[in-house]
């Protein structure tokens, strides 16, 4: 029967719990505060590690408490259709470059809880699996913070402008499956972040703003590793199930009716991120 982790509170052992502290941050709903917990949780695993202590909750199931709606999110920013997300302003504007900003603040929002919810939401998995996910919460979690003070430095906030919720959506569709999880939402989803960045940087460059650019190299760095993560264990469940990852993208892609990839890809971002050249070909093929 799964057990039940408690919506708030900071009482729990979470040096040793990590994913019952996992689910509990991600039921908070204050972005800063959750950002801080993000990065706290993993600090405290890694201290644990290194006291010889193991995880004493992998394989149990868990559930968030009843009526808790996941994830905890703020008020602000409201959700409206991706179609309804206003058209981005000229960057060359203070407040277009806060629109560009808050986007993908609101991204890497999205991102501390898909890599929260990766870490609770799926027991028996070796215990690399919860570090792993516990650390690109940790790193997803810097770069909201990092994005959310340079927009406070352009007179916004996050919650200032409207977002759509398409990264949440997949992951709820994906939660019954963690191979689709980790086939749709780091291999496909996040992903698109290798191919968009290098525009968004040199954008935001021309338009004068070195310090969202050196953000987009730093976030660019990390998600390399995130995507690398996301191919490892894709992996990993493909041998385990006894099932060909290339085709079984493809399969899982239709099931769960992922979003049509299109080029430009980062193709070298991609390798380093581990993708195949197989896969990189199918890729290629297949784009809108």
């Amino acid at each position: 029967m799964p057990v039940t982790a408690p919506a708030t509170g900071l009482d729990l052992p979470h040096a040793r719990l990590p994913r019952h502290r996992a689910l509990e941050v991600l039921c908070m709903t204050d972005a800063r505060a959750k950002a801080d917990a993000a990065r706290a949780l993993f600090e405290a695993m890694v201290a644990a590690e290194a006291a010889g202590q193991g995880i004493g909750d992998a394989d149990t199931a868990l559930a968030p408490a009843a009526g808790v709606a996941l994830p905890g999110r703020p008020a602000r920013p409201e959700l409206v259709p991706p179609q309804k997300v206003e058209r981005r302003r000229s960057l060359r504007t203070p407040a277009g470059r806060a629109a560009m900003i808050h986007a993908l603040c609101h991204i890497e929002f999205n991102a501390i809880n898909l890599a929260l919810d990766a870490a609770w939401r799926f027991a028996g998995m070796p215990p690399r699996f919860y570090r792993d996910w516990l650390q690109v919460a940790s790193e997803e979690a810097l770069h909201f913070s990092l994005l959310a003070d340079h927009l406070a430095t352009l007179g916004a906030e996050y919650g200032d402008f409207p977002a759509h919720n398409s990264l949440w959506e997949m992951c709820d569709k994906t939660a019954g499956d963690v191979l689709a999880r980790m086939a749709l939402v780091p291999r496909t989803l996040e992903a698109r972040g290798l191919d968009a960045s290098p525009p968004v940087r040199a954008k935001l460059a021309e338009a004068g703003d070195e310090a969202a650019a050196a953000i987009i190299d730093i976030i660019l760095r990390d998600e390399v590793g995130h995507v690398a993560i996301g191919n490892h264990w894709y992996r990993w469940l493909c041998a385990q199930r006894g099932l060909d990852p290339v085709p079984t993208y493809a399969a899982l892609a239709d099931q769960y009716r992922a979003p049509r990839l299109r080029g430009p890809f980062n193709l070298d971002a991609r390798r380093a991120a581990g993708f195949d050249e197989d896969e990189l070909a199918w890729l290629e093929a297949s784009a809108g």
